[in-house]
């Protein structure tokens, strides 16, 4: 227990600060744009382009893994839409935050540090294959979801184009490609850039963390929606369970593997549900108090998952 404390404690501490940090100096939002652009376009880049580099190449060719951690991601996403469409009569858009809110998590800014301090750099290549084409397939189907529910007016071709711009130039499949490129070569980095690199992605988790707080600080809760009473179980218990047994039938994989999709599975509903309802004009109130309640309660959650692994109750 008293790893699994000291395993948590800088991640979720760090959320903390951050939150506290918000609420006592009552900075505007746009204060933490300029954080959130170095995360985004140079720490988190710089960590994925890191671990995937130096990786030998042949470990990178996991057709079957990340198919199977999609398939099982995807079918949480369709049973919440299933729900919120056709059992609660929601609308389709609304039903298309709600499923992304259960199946959407917050694996870009928690994910890697969490993995690589749980599981060690075994877990490098898992953590930026997930991370990479999870936010791929995500970045496809929120417009084209949207767009079928007539919340997007763009023609297809712009649609398509918006897609095809967002997954091609996105910061984290950028760095992704060309750490592939990288270990494909076998390019043997200068100490320099491989310092430069370090020192970098050193600074991902830390600044991503605090970041999540501070975003969590302003996002003040108002109500609390119906739906999180299925939403939230879904995304911290049953996605992470999902993904394990999908993993665990098809088999095959390194244990490392299959426990570093589990944690990121188990994951609270990331930010950019927030994102994606704030764009559309979609369920935005209700997505923010997903992500608040969600993050809090994965304190709890994301702990009894590292035990389990850890005690060996989740055999791999």
């Amino acid at each position: 227990m008293t790893d699994i404390i000291s395993l948590l404690l800088p991640f979720f501490g760090l959320i903390l600060i951050g939150y506290i940090a918000a609420k006592a100096t009552k900075q505007p939002a746009e204060a933490l744009g300029w954080l959130n652009t170095f995360i985004i376009y140079a720490a988190l880049p710089a960590l994925f382009f890191k671990l995937v580099s130096r990786t030998p190449v042949e470990d990178l060719a996991r057709i079957d893994f990340i198919a199977t951690d999609l398939a099982a991601t995807y079918s949480i996403f369709i049973a919440l839409f299933v729900i919120g469409r056709y059992l609660r009569k929601s609308r389709m858009d609304e039903s298309t935050i709600q499923a992304f809110a259960g199946a959407y998590g917050n694996i870009g800014y928690m994910g890697p540090g969490l993995a690589l301090i749980a599981f060690g750099d075994e877990a490098a290549v898992p953590v930026a294959l997930i991370v990479c084409l999870e936010n791929a397939m995500h970045f496809i189907v929120a417009p084209a979801m949207m767009a079928a529910a007539g919340d997007d007016d763009r023609s297809r071709s712009q649609i398509a184009a918006d897609i095809i711009r967002k997954v091609a130039l996105h910061p984290f499949i950028l760095s992704t490609a060309a750490g592939f490129l990288a270990a494909a070569l076998q390019f043997e980095q200068p100490s320099a850039l491989r310092q430069f690199v370090d020192y970098l992605a050193q600074a991902a988790a830390p600044c991503a963390l605090f970041a999540m707080g501070v975003t969590l600080a302003l996002r003040p809760l108002k109500r609390i929606p119906p739906e999180i009473g299925y939403i939230v179980p879904a995304k911290l218990i049953a996605h992470p369970l999902v993904v394990y047994g999908a993993l665990t039938l098809v088999g095959g994989f390194d244990p490392i593997w299959v426990y570093a999709a589990v944690l990121l599975a188990a994951l609270p509903t990331a930010t950019n549900v927030f994102v994606i309802g704030q764009q559309y004009h979609v369920w935005q109130e209700r997505a923010s108090a997903t992500i608040l309640i969600a993050t809090a309660l994965s304190v709890v959650t994301v702990s009894v998952f590292l035990i389990a692994i850890k005690s060996g109750f989740l055999p791999a």
